[in-house]
């Protein structure tokens, strides 16, 4: 199985969102991450769905998105080369002594303390997976209270040949 991330051009309207999700876990897939907002033309949204997957399976479900009213275009972005991020809050728990310790490594990756409470810190990342998945790893040992992800966005390169 593959990871694919789709990218999903619909028109920004009632139910799209429940028609095109039910239609990818009516064939099986599971929905790993799904992001949805308006574009430039706010009469349209991109969703970007990332979904395992084998190529033959996924090439049915694009068919069949494509078939629905309300989509407008469809990109495989995992057959060129994108760009792809993902929002995410993680509340750490902190001591006087590992508060320090905490702030360091959200530094090293570039994150933001968003918040500091007597015995947590929230901490804010923007990222590509490779990224996230390192935050949440060195965090872990002191304790995670709780973690907000937006899912991956993803948009691609200029100039990258994207196929549908």
């Amino acid at each position: 199985m593959t990871k694919h991330i789709l990218s999903v051009l619909v028109e920004n309207k009632f139910g799209v969102l429940a028609r095109i999700s039910g239609l990818i876990a009516g064939r099986g897939f599971n929905i790993d991450s799904l992001a949805v907002g308006e574009t430039e033309d706010p009469t349209v949204s991109r969703m970007t769905i990332v979904v395992d997957g084998d190529n033959k399976v996924l090439e049915q479900v694009k068919k069949q998105l494509n078939r629905l009213v309300d989509v407008i275009s469809i990109q495989d972005l995992t057959r060129g080369e994108y760009l792809e991020r993902e929002l995410i809050l993680a509340k750490v728990s902190v001591t006087a002594k590992t508060r320090p310790e905490v702030v360091d490594i959200a530094r090293t990756l570039q994150a933001e303390v968003a918040d500091v409470g007597v015995k947590t810190l929230t901490v804010v990342l923007v990222g590509n997976t490779t990224k996230v998945k390192t935050l949440l790893d060195l965090m872990a040992p002191y304790g995670l209270r709780e973690v907000v992800r937006t899912g991956r966005v993803a948009i691609g390169r200029d100039g990258a040949a994207n196929a549908g």
